[in-house]
């Protein structure tokens, strides 16, 4: 227990799954995002078949097409510049890559890369399999980025 000469009181508790114990990562830069928004479609509101929500982008090719000529009004069109930064690009926003693991066995090629590489267990695996994958990685140090999902707290 801390006390602030403003004469708050700061209790710091500390439980199993503390972010002491867990590693941090090595990547220290800040995430710059250019852009978050999705670049859209020409006409993707014309159309239910292009729907905004599955929108894969196409770049406008028509000769007299307002988009790719750029006029004053019409949406962005996606280019270079607003690629993210090489060494922050991919890194999720707790500063770790992802890793895919499907079974226990993939957790040892995260041995030593626990500090840059974060697990992912895939979508198929079991409830079973993913009870196992978690204790492992606890056993290993690893990061686990859903480690609750399908399992069930027992009453």
């Amino acid at each position: 227990v801390s006390t602030q000469s403003t004469g708050r009181v700061c209790i710091s508790v500390s439980n199993a799954h503390s972010k002491q114990n867990m590693p941090s990562s090595i990547y220290k830069k800040t995430i710059v995002k250019k852009r978050r928004a999705h670049f859209l479609r020409l006409h993707v509101e014309r159309h239910m078949r292009l729907s905004i929500k599955h929108n894969s982008w196409r770049k406008p090719k028509g000769i007299d097409c307002r988009m790719r000529r750029r006029f004053k009004g019409m949406r962005p069109l996606a280019n270079i510049g607003y690629g993210s930064d090489r060494k922050t690009r991919n890194l999720r926003p707790n500063h770790f890559l992802t890793f895919l693991v499907q079974n226990v066995k993939d957790l040892e090629l995260l041995l030593m890369h626990n500090q840059k590489y974060t697990a992912e267990i895939g979508h198929s695996v079991s409830a079973k399999k993913r009870k196992e994958i978690v204790a492992r990685a606890q056993q290993l140090d690893i990061k686990v980025t859903n480690a609750n999902a399908r399992l069930r707290h027992e009453e």
